[in-house]
């Protein structure tokens, strides 16, 4: 176990640094070509940060570890809005351009959406992860004709994400982070497989859950620390557009690729369908209200988020081991969470009420 626990680990950090090396090399690639910082950012860069998710499904899919695969994204997902969002806004209140509750948020959720009922019949075929693929293919070359029309503000904020250097100037150098990227990416992403089923396999839980906490978790790594820099910065657009941007590119380009190169299509298994899909679509629509009404995410809706992270977490682990106490965690997350819910979203239209004739006067 020591061992596979190093394994895990490097492989982990092999992950976060292939990613880091792919998004420089590809971003300062794409700019010698001419793109703008903008394009990059909404694309390379937000999909970049999503490679470790990519490497570790196909890795998983092509070893015949479908429900790592599936757990992996779902898991991501989930972990993005709770977790990610959770954390950015108790460093600062985050506040949401329009465009991205708008557009960007919408996307998602009809993404979630469109994922789970493909899965509702236990198999993603290779005809529906064909269309995912077509989806994300259409979807950037949508972000790269809306981005001519962006401001100029919104072009400056994203330009701050680009990486510059003077040692990495020449497109020689760009191609070697990439191939040097890619390959770190490869290698970590079996690493890391190969140590998360001896988890499972040890610990006595399905695949499944490995991969909707260890695995999903760890490959967000990427995304953690953008949307945390990000906030910290005070680049509003940055911290909240990667997390929504990585979650519409995990289901489209993610499950769309792994469909692809699984033998007879992705299977999804009944413990997935019954729970942890619906988490992920549940998860998608509690950003709308809370950004509708606020046009933010207050350091108390962070709280709320990360309760309910820890909440998720907490009954994955019971259900695994078959808790006794499940039926009673069950039935206080029915009693609590859902009427916690409904007074985080009527606070949040007071809230707006109360602020909208103020910000008329201002």
């Amino acid at each position: 176990m020591i061992t596979q626990a190093l394994l895990f680990a490097l492989g982990l950090v092999t992950l976060v640094i292939g990613a880091e090396a792919l998004v420089r090399g590809a971003s300062r690639l794409a700019i010698s070509f001419g793109v703008s910082p903008l394009v990059v950012g909404l694309t390379v860069v937000a999909f970049g940060t999503s490679a470790p998710e990519m490497a570790v499904s196909l890795g998983a899919a092509l070893d015949g570890k479908p429900d790592l695969a599936i757990g992996n994204v779902v898991g991501s997902n989930i972990a993005n809005v709770l977790l990610i969002l959770g954390v950015s806004a108790l460093i600062a209140p985050l506040l949401v351009a329009e465009q991205i509750i708008r557009q960007e948020i919408p996307i998602m959720i009809g993404a979630s959406v469109l994922m789970v009922a493909m899965a509702l019949d236990g198999m993603i075929g290779r005809v529906e992860s064909g269309l995912l693929v077509v989806l994300v293919i259409g979807y950037t070359v949508f972000l790269i004709r809306q981005s001519r029309r962006a401001s100029k503000e919104t072009m400056d904020e994203f330009a701050t994400e680009i990486p510059t250097s003077s040692w990495d100037r020449h497109w020689s150098v760009q191609l070697l982070l990439v191939a040097i990227g890619l390959a770190m990416l490869v290698l970590g992403a079996d690493w890391l497989v190969t140590a998360a089923v001896t988890f499972a396999r040890a610990l006595g839980v399905s695949e499944l859950v490995i991969g909707l906490t260890i695995v999903a978790v760890g490959t967000s790594m990427p995304e953690i620390a953008t949307s945390i820099v990000a906030a910290v910065r005070g680049q509003r657009d940055i911290a909240v557009g990667n997390v929504v941007g990585s979650n519409v590119f995990n289901i489209f380009a993610c499950i769309g690729a792994t469909g692809l190169v699984a033998s007879g299509g992705l299977p999804v298994s009944e413990a997935a369908r019954n729970f942890d899909l619906w988490v992920m679509l549940a998860v998608a629509f509690a950003c709308l209200p809370i950004l509708m009404t606020g046009r933010e995410i207050a350091r108390w809706e962070g709280v709320v988020f990360l309760g309910y992270y820890a909440a998720y977490l907490a009954y994955l682990i019971l259900a695994a081991q078959r808790h006794e106490s499940l039926p009673a965690f069950s039935a206080a997350m029915l009693s609590y969470v859902i009427p916690l819910t409904v007074i985080t979203v009527v606070v949040s239209v007071v809230r707006h009420q109360t602020m909208a004739p103020e910000s008329r006067r201002s």
